[in-house]
């Protein structure tokens, strides 16, 4: 691959990486700027195989939106309702132990759950579920709440932001998920989602978080009204919390889907956008292991899949039902099959590996393709379930 940016214009940067040195900020901003995809290609693929090898990985795992009604009102939020909305829902703990105990019967080794901030559901709604769902299977791992729900949760309990997570993590949380990081920049937060908590409160969250020795995921919402500069920075303040406290597990840049919300685009993401993204993500962050290629927020498996070759090296889940991102418009299926998966990778030319929530291998299944990847009805074979290493999260 180093030919490819032998004599480029982004020669240095291949170089700097090839040395184990850290971009600058600059540097990466003029890795945005760049339009040598294939160059950015050849240096994010470097940094991505001395993380992880030839190894692309996968989660089995289920959503679920616990409801859609929020006291916030985000100009670029297609999912929040309010009460008077005929569209809002609301699960009942009840509801959601039925989806969950339907999934661990398929092989699921994670919940992931989040939802707006609703207005009247109290404090022991969110305690109760926890422990609700801790008790189908100890090792089944809770992914739930993103940093504006532990602030409202908090806001419930009348506790500061450490009580309230340990009391979430004494009721079964098991880790926080990266949502709601959009762009840190003050200026493009007050455009997208006034009134939501500020850059500083998200990192604080996910610190204190990380101080109880809690992991997590972070993300960065891009391709709205944010420069190429913006994007830097945000990335910027996630390597530096990084550097501190090395708690994240991974990070999953999300590309904006316009329809369906107060924030119209002219140029929304594109798929050179996409993939120059999740490159300049790999090389910049050099503290993170793993850069997810979230299938569902980039139009389905085909981008994702050439996302590999970009320095992704995870596809994200099998989700089964997705709510946010196709209330935005998105038309991608609600759920993929585990066989589905592998099958992408080994067309890239990766290994495939079934990842637990912190990106630990569950299986390593074979690179080799299959003769017939539809044999089996759209499963593979069957994969280890709640491995021993789950017990741990």
């Amino acid at each position: 691959m180093r030919f490819l940016v032998q004599r480029g214009e982004l020669r240095d940067l291949y170089d700097k990486v090839a040395a184990g040195e850290r971009i600058s900020e600059a540097d990466a901003l003029r890795l945005f700027e760049s339009t040598d995809l294939n160059g950015l290609g050849a240096i994010a693929s470097l940094a991505r195989q001395r993380k992880v090898g030839n190894r692309a990985s996968y989660i089995v795992n289920r959503y679920v939106n616990y409801s859609n009604y929020c006291i916030l009102s985000c100009q670029f939020c297609s999912f929040a309702r309010k009460k008077r909305d005929a569209d809002g829902f609301q699960l009942s703990i009840e509801e959601i132990v039925a989806k969950a105990r339907e999934a661990l019967a398929v092989g699921i080794t994670e919940l992931h759950i989040v939802g707006g901030l609703h207005p009247s559901l109290p404090f022991t709604y969110y305690t109760d579920l926890l422990k609700a769902l801790r008790g189908l299977d100890p090792r089944l791992h809770l992914k739930c709440f993103t940093a504006i729900e532990v602030l409202h949760l908090a806001w419930l309990a009348r506790k500061p932001v450490r009580e309230t997570l340990a009391i979430l993590k004494e009721a079964g949380l098991d880790s926080l998920t990266g949502g709601g990081a959009e762009i840190f920049r003050k200026e493009v937060r007050s455009a997208i989602a006034r009134g939501k908590e500020s850059a500083g409160e998200y990192l604080d969250v996910h610190r204190t978080w990380h101080n109880m020795g809690g992991r997590s995921t972070c993300t960065m919402l891009y391709g709205h009204v944010e420069t190429l500069a913006d994007r830097v920075d945000h990335l910027r303040q996630l390597r530096a919390l990084q550097d501190e406290t090395h708690g994240f597990v991974g990070f999953i840049p999300l590309p904006y889907h316009p329809e369906n919300n107060e924030i119209p685009v002219d140029h929304p993401p594109t798929g050179f956008d996409v993939l120059r993204t999740i490159a300049v993500s790999r090389i910049y962050l050099d503290n993170f292991d793993h850069i997810t290629a979230y299938w569902v927020a980039m139009g389905g498996l085909k981008l994702a899949q050439l996302a590999l070759s970009f320095g992704a090296d995870d596809l994200h889940g099998t989700i089964i039902e997705e709510h946010i991102f196709h209330m935005a418009g998105a038309k991608t299926p609600q759920v993929q099959t585990e066989a589905q998966m592998i099958k992408v990778i080994r067309e890239a030319g990766f290994t495939p590996v079934q990842r637990n929530t912190f990106y630990e291998p569950i299986k390593v299944w074979d690179a080799v393709p299959d003769p017939d990847p539809d044999a089996t009805n759209g499963s593979s074979t069957p994969s280890p379930l709640l491995e021993k290493n789950l017990a741990t999260a």
